[in-house]
């Protein structure tokens, strides 16, 4: 278990350096382009912060552990949301912006529900996989459609880069993601057969968390610099490319049937925390997400950790 182990840390750690300064790179050259602050946590800060699911996904399908691939993106979001949401919302209460209620929540919420859709019968082929695709790209020119310029206060929040050298960050730290995936989706796999576990399990514990690291930090800085538009747009956004960007890509390169766990019991609890997400923000839609939610926000995610651990080794 020992390298495997030291292996997987080391793609953690790749994976973060690297998706830190992709994020930065990405946004800055999406508004140099005209791109609202807003609109770059929505796309741009949450498909960077997503670039190292799509990365894992990718090369854990074409390994032939796809559902290694698909635990990676149910167990992203339902981290996302009960861990990242919830230790942002304990380090500083996030103020809630009704437009966000209204624009980019029903757009999660009706992704999510057709994500179940095309994992009801257990089985992920290259239809389900173009159907959320095609989900994704309307996703896109809808909030490129609804985008407005009234919160550009938050540009400060996109690092100042000429445009050559946010592209020369881009390709590197691209190249870097690749490499750390391909370490990180080696040991996990080990892992697996060492505990003997499922690599679904795997995918949805430590994978997830590892890949949802860079959410953590980009959510508690923006929660911290009061920046909360990109705070609360970047597990939205985070989770809607997730269903949509990830979830595909083992439908697409290796389709066929998943674990029955997957559709059984995690989408499930995904489906009930994305509701309770947007139960909270209903709620608070005129105040803030605070301690209280996120306390109980972490908790929920805790409870799910548990119930993997006592029915994990069920499924392997």
């Amino acid at each position: 278990m020992l390298l495997p182990t030291i292996v997987i840390l080391i793609g953690l750690i790749g994976l973060l350096w690297s998706a830190d300064r992709f994020v930065g790179a990405a946004a800055a050259t999406a508004y140099q382009a005209g791109m609202s602050a807003m609109l770059v946590g929505m796309t741009i800060v949450a498909l960077g912060t997503s670039a190292p699911e799509i990365i894992v996904s990718i090369m854990a399908s074409l390994d032939g552990t796809p559902n290694l691939a698909t635990g990676n993106a149910l167990g992203s979001n339902i981290a996302n949301i009960g861990l990242v949401l919830g230790i942002t919302a304990l380090v500083m209460p996030i103020p809630v912006r009704f437009s966000i209620v209204r624009r980019e929540l029903p757009l999660l919420l009706g992704a999510t529900g057709l994500a179940g859709y095309t994992l009801a019968n257990g089985i992920l082929g290259r239809f389900d996989a173009l159907f959320l695709l095609i989900l994704l790209a309307f996703s896109l020119w809808w909030l490129f459609r609804a985008d407005s310029p009234d919160d550009e206060s938050l540009a400060d929040n996109v690092p100042a880069m000429a445009l050559p050298k946010a592209l020369v960050w881009l390709t590197l730290t691209l190249a870097l993601l690749v490499v750390s995936s391909r370490l990180l989706v080696w040991g996990a796999t080990r892992l697996a057969l060492e505990l003997g576990v499922s690599e679904l399990v795997i995918g949805l514990t430590i994978v997830a968390i590892g890949t949802s690291l860079p959410e953590v930090a980009a959510c508690v800085a923006s929660a911290l610099k009061r920046h909360h538009d990109i705070a609360i747009g970047n597990v939205i956004g985070s989770n809607l490319f997730n269903m949509l960007a990830v979830l595909p890509i083992p439908g697409l390169l290796a389709p066929g049937s998943i674990d029955p766990a997957a559709g059984g019991r995690d989408f499930p609890i995904m489906l009930i925390l994305t509701l309770a997400l947007g139960a909270v923000l209903l709620w608070q839609r005129r105040g803030v997400v605070g301690r209280v939610p996120g306390t109980l926000l972490l908790l929920a995610y805790a409870g799910y950790l548990g119930l993997l651990m006592v029915n994990g080794m069920t499924f392997a």
